[in-house]
């Protein structure tokens, strides 16, 4: 299973974008900013662009299986969860059906994250890859 997520909007204060699973829009995503390379604030940046291994474990947070990003350079624990705004994060992806407040705000975001777990799960035994890209003129 290959996801995409093509960030759209980015903003000193979040990151906007959508999430594509293997080529078909799944649900809209928040993050926090997107840095220049080699800057980080911590729990307040989001993930570099580039393409990581995905698996699902056990989160000790979230006491329960969560989507894991893996191998990603600067950061660790950095998973895929429910939220609203950039607030709800620390480096983690955010993901909801609607956007509201140009797009600081994404809503539905628990029964959106469920939907996307149950296909997540429903591949577990098999490679899964998420690819991050930052818009053309960023």
């Amino acid at each position: 299973m290959n996801l995409l997520l093509a960030r759209e909007i980015l903003t000193p204060t979040f990151t906007a974008g959508c999430l594509y699973v293997n080529g078909i829009f799944e649900c809209f995503t928040m993050e926090d900013t997107v840095r220049e390379p080699g800057v980080k604030i911590p729990g307040k940046t989001a993930i570099p662009a580039g393409k990581y291994q995905l698996a699902l474990d056990m989160s000790v947070r979230f006491n329960r299986m969560m989507p894991h990003i893996l191998n990603v350079p600067g950061f660790e624990g950095i998973r895929i969860h429910a939220g609203n705004t950039a607030v709800d994060t620390e480096g983690c992806i955010l993901v909801g059906r609607e956007r509201q407040d140009g797009g600081r705000v994404i809503t539905y975001s628990r029964a959106t994250f469920e939907i996307l777990f149950s296909k997540l799960f429903m591949c577990n035994d098999k490679e899964c890859w998420i690819e991050i890209r930052n818009p053309e003129n960023s």
